[in-house]
Formats: C-alpha cells, structure tokens, sequence
C-alpha cells in the first residue's frame, strides 16, 4: 500500500493541506508553480479577483501540458524513425524487434 503524505502549502496567500501519494516535496513543488502561475496573472492587471486569476493559470498550466505532450508524441515518433534506420544497418541476425 502507498503511503500518503499530508502536506501543508500556502497557494495566494490560503493555506491548503494536500494528501497526495507523492513525495512532499513534489507537492510542495507543484503548489509554489501554481502560486507563482497565478500570481503572474494576477500581477499582469488583467486580473484581480483570485478565482479568475486561477482559472486564467489553469488555462496557461494546460497549455503547459499539452504542448509538453506534443513535444514527447514527437521525439517519441523521430525515436522510431532513428531506431528503424539503426536496425536497417545491423546485420540480419542483429535486426528483431527488441534484440
């Protein structure tokens, strides 16, 4: 069974206590992004109202994501295509998939 550590962050001034299976200092790490994020938003004065400035983070933290994701899909293809042409050059012996 994992082990899950309570973690007491500070995210725009509010204290929250996280349960997470994670190490604390991933969780801590993660709530000091998301602060930093919203406060960011909040600094730009587009911004007051906290709630908004966590949605507008949201937005900014899945956008983060996503192209993140975009970027592994792609090294992950350009990884087949390099080791496909690596296998083409071994000797036949040497070529079966995961030798």
């Amino acid at each position: 069974m994992t082990k899950r550590n309570a973690v007491r962050v500070t995210i725009v001034g509010e204290e929250y206590t996280i349960r997470s299976d994670t190490s604390p200092e991933h969780t801590r790490a993660v709530a000091n992004y998301l602060d930093r994020t919203i406060r960011a938003v909040m600094d730009s004065g587009a911004v007051v109202e906290s709630h908004r400035a966590a949605i507008l983070a949201a937005l900014q933290i899945t956008d983060e994501l996503f192209e993140a994701r975009g970027d592994s899909a792609e090294l992950a293809r350009a990884i087949r295509t390099l080791s496909a042409d690596v296998r083409r050059m071994l000797p036949p012996g040497k070529r079966e998939a995961g030798a």
